[in-house]
């Protein structure tokens, strides 16, 4: 009777228990259910994962392109802000022939005597006033901080302050909402402190290091300054410094194929990232009233580890689908600092990083000659040569 005893007594037990991990499997069940009803409830409140970055952080999107279509979508997405210029420009001739070739026949036949950098230069500001109304209501919504055009200047001006500063006025009359891209030359810092205490707000582009941005910072600053001893307004000004991120990624590869030398592969990936975390850091630190904006990607990086930050990220639309589609979790990385390995590997392996990374490392005069900016220009250049290339060939018919 004792066992028969033990035995049920046994039974009873394991059935409670049973019955007790039920319950908790319901009940964790029923946790998840629940989570993932919010989880998808939150999601659905936006309407991307980009969408979502700039409604709910303060790092704003712009579209690195004037086509209409692509800033339409990318404005659904939460873009504020989008940029022109003649590769830009080559690219949407390239997408939208047939919508713009009559466009450019007209300008042809309107202007009989123009030349045909006359005529791109007219298509251009076409361009940039087109995609500029789109972007309107973000301009007056954020009181000029956001919803600007950035249009570029002629990138075989930059040798030529003045040049630069009368095709920046010139710009800055298209529409209210322009930026105006100035290159960050030595002549181009100049421009940018002379256009900014003339009322236009700039985007620095040419740009990849730190002394780079602390010089066009300052310059911005000055220009600031000057419109302020005068009594005038300042408050609608909405100034940008681009870092082209992955620009300084491939200096540096092209460097070591040339050089022979070996290194980590996936430090490459973060030279760019490091420079405008150390940047931004230093803009915080010191007050500047400009943001800085990551231009040329290449990977998810150069996107991914700016979110959180009060900064700009543009990339092209290829790229925002790209993004929407990822698995990269959304949360503050800006204030995540690069593995001090890969700073130093880069440091002690490449000159070029140490000129870019260091606050000291290149003075104004030098900025012309670092490697990134040599290429850069030269495909800037070549660009405007083949978009007057594409007038061209509709002009001698």
């Amino acid at each position: 009777m004792r066992n028969i005893g033990c035995t049920i007594w046994f039974l009873l037990v394991t059935i409670a228990d049973i019955e007790l991990q039920k319950s908790k499997n319901k009940s964790f069940q029923l946790h998840n259910t629940n989570n993932m009803e919010r989880e998808s409830t939150h999601n659905n409140a936006y309407k991307s994962k980009l969408h979502q970055i700039s409604q709910t952080t303060p790092t704003a999107l712009w579209n690195d392109s004037c086509s209409v279509g692509e800033l339409t979508n990318s404005i659904a997405d939460g873009a504020v802000g989008a940029t022109c210029n003649p590769v830009i420009v080559l690219e949407v001739l390239n997408k939208e022939w047939d919508i713009w070739k009559e466009y450019i026949q007209k300008l042809i036949n309107e202007y009989p005597s123009a030349t045909e950098d006359e005529l791109a230069w007219l298509l251009i500001e076409e361009m940039s006033k087109k995609a500029a109304v789109l972007l309107e209501p973000v301009f007056e919504r954020e009181n000029g901080k956001n919803g600007r055009l950035s249009i570029q200047t002629d990138p075989r001006l930059y040798r030529n302050a003045q040049k630069i500063v009368e095709q920046a006025m010139r710009f800055s009359e298209l529409a209210p909402n322009i930026i105006v891209k100035i290159p960050a030359t030595k002549a181009g810092i100049e421009a940018m402190e002379e256009v900014t205490y003339r009322g236009v707000s700039i985007n620095a582009t040419v740009s990849f290091t730190v002394p780079q941005a602390i010089a066009v910072a300052e310059a911005v600053e000055r220009g600031l300054k000057r419109r302020e001893k005068e009594g005038k307004d300042i408050t609608t000004m909405g100034p940008v410094c681009t870092i082209m991120v992955g620009r300084l990624d491939d200096s540096l590869k092209i460097t070591a194929d040339k050089e022979n030398i070996i290194a980590n592969p996936e430090i490459f990936d973060w030279a760019g990232v490091a420079a405008m975390k150390k940047a931004y850091q230093i803009y915080n630190e010191r007050g500047y009233r400009l943001r800085l904006l990551s231009a040329a990607f290449r990977n998810h990086l150069h996107w991914s580890q700016f979110i959180g930050g009060n900064v700009v990220i543009s990339p092209p639309y290829k790229w925002q689908q790209r993004y929407n589609g990822s698995d990269v979790p959304i949360m503050n990385y800006m204030d995540i600092p690069v593995d001090p390995k890969i700073i130093a590997e880069l440091e002690k392996k490449f000159k070029d990083f140490r000129r870019a990374y260091d606050e000291n490392g290149m003075t104004v005069e030098k900025f012309d000659c670092f490697p990134a900016t040599v290429v850069t220009l030269k495909q800037f250049c070549q660009a405007t040569t083949d978009l007057i290339a594409k007038i061209r060939s509709l002009m001698l018919v």
